[in-house]
């Protein structure tokens, strides 16, 4: 004996609702899927400076800490701040970050960079030979003076200082060093002055400082430059910063000093600049020789716009999953939670009204056949004609029958019942008007 199923369900009704629902459901999906970004690379690269300067020596602190998270940073040596720039806005350059020396950016020329902050200040180091006491830039018109090689931030920093001074035209002499060989070169004196834009930190200032012949100039009118120039910020070295021991330098000495930036271009992952940020926080958020601990990083340049990132990092802090889970993990589950979200928006509204609206195409065959049922009923106590009477019996027995095979949920069981017994109601009517045979 056939087993029968007192829990059918029409799967055309079925279909007409789930359908839909289907299809809403897979709308939002391909939606949601169009805001999710691909998975962050496993690769940066950073433009940084000469190899013994501060730029290359902190992108290596980076490198280290990316290299923990499973990120490898690639670096690239450069002659400073201009050529990193003029990479970064290289689409063919492959490179993804760098650093920058404040003012030496400008946004209106580099559209797609964007600033992830300062780490540290950059004084501007003035070296030269002699016993001129002066603290005057101006002094050094007519003399042999390394600026800095092209492309680099030195030199454009230090040319405005000089010309500011009237000594950046002949018959000064420019020398185009830089780094560890023009302090060379200034000890053996082969030139007579040298700029340098770094960290205290740098060989070259300690070797500087303690190489007979050679005094580090000290900038009195320090604040009239930082009016003149905003992007310099006036910051003291302390007698006996370098050396305790041999108390080195001598005395306080005044120095401008350019902020170091991190600047990235526009398209770099999300993910990439929320770690960046975090490992620019563990090298620079301690203190240092010209700031306190806390200091470092932020925003202080303006040259180029704030990353929507680095904002939130400054505000908040680092993504909430990255603070408890392994990156990898955290932007595995950051892509899911954007993807699942619209999904949950849309899941929860159909769950909730999809099966109210197959209840209601249910009960709306129920009525539809009880209007037929009605219908019939009118007509025959209205206008019953002895020779339709035959007729009559099909139609209810049609309508009874549509009602006994159309799949129907069990708890909507006892409304067809009623249906039928209605219509052995109006089938008994409709005996009491049969004529005789």
């Amino acid at each position: 004996m056939p087993r029968i199923d007192l829990r059918r369900i029409s799967r055309r009704d079925l279909a007409l609702v789930g359908v839909p629902a289907l299809a809403l459901v897979v709308a939002a999906f391909w939606i949601a899927y169009q805001f999710v970004r691909p998975a962050p690379p496993d690769k940066l690269v950073m433009t940084t400076g000469s190899e013994e300067g501060g730029y290359h020596g902190f992108a290596l602190n980076y490198q280290e800490i990316l290299a923990r998270h499973g990120i490898t940073l690639e670096l690239r040596t450069s002659s400073g701040s201009i050529e990193n720039m003029k990479r970064l806005n290289d689409d063919d350059s492959g490179v993804d970050i760098g650093f920058v020396q404040s003012g030496t950016g400008d946004a209106r020329s580099y559209e797609d960079l964007v600033a992830l902050g300062s780490v540290y200040y950059e004084p501007v180091w003035v070296f030269y030979r002699g016993r001129d006491d002066s603290d005057r830039l101006a002094n050094l018109r007519g003399l042999r003076i390394a600026i800095g090689p092209p492309g680099s931030g030195t030199r454009r920093l230090a040319s405005q200082l000089l010309e500011a001074n009237g000594a950046l035209a002949a018959p000064t002499r420019i020398v185009e060093l830089g780094g560890a060989y023009a302090a060379q070169a200034l000890m053996q004196g082969k030139i007579d002055a040298m700029f340098s834009v770094g960290p205290a930190e740098m060989p070259l200032v300690r070797d500087l400082l303690l190489a007979q012949g050679v005094r580090l100039r000290h900038f009195s009118r320090a604040p009239a430059y930082t009016r003149l120039f905003p992007f310099l910020a006036l910051v003291k070295l302390p007698e006996g910063g370098i050396d305790m021991t041999r108390n080195i330098p001598a005395r306080d000495t005044m120095l401008l000093a350019p902020t170091a930036n991190v600047v990235a271009r526009w398209d770099v992952h999300p993910a990439l600049i929320d770690l960046m940020l975090q490992a620019m926080q563990e090298v620079h958020k301690g203190p240092g020789l010209f700031h306190h601990a806390g200091d470092f990083p932020r925003v202080r340049d303006h040259d180029f716009p704030v990353s929507p990132e680095a904002e939130r990092f400054y505000k908040s802090g680092p993504p909430f999953l990255q603070r408890y889970l392994p990156f990898w993990a955290a932007t595995l589950f950051d892509r899911i939670f954007v993807l699942l979200l619209p999904l949950i928006a849309v899941l929860i509204p159909v769950l909730r009204y999809a099966p109210a609206l197959y209840s209601w195409r249910m009960r709306s065959g129920i009525v539809r056949w009880y209007g037929e049922l009605k219908l019939l009923e009118l007509e025959i106590k209205e206008r019953y004609d002895p020779a339709q009477h035959r007729q009559y019996l099909k139609r209810l027995n049609e309508l009874e029958e549509k009602a006994f095979v159309r799949p129907m949920p069990l708890h909507f069981t006892d409304q067809v019942y009623n249906l039928r017994q209605h219509i052995d109601m109006v089938r008994a009517s409709l005996g009491k008007l049969q004529p005789p045979a």
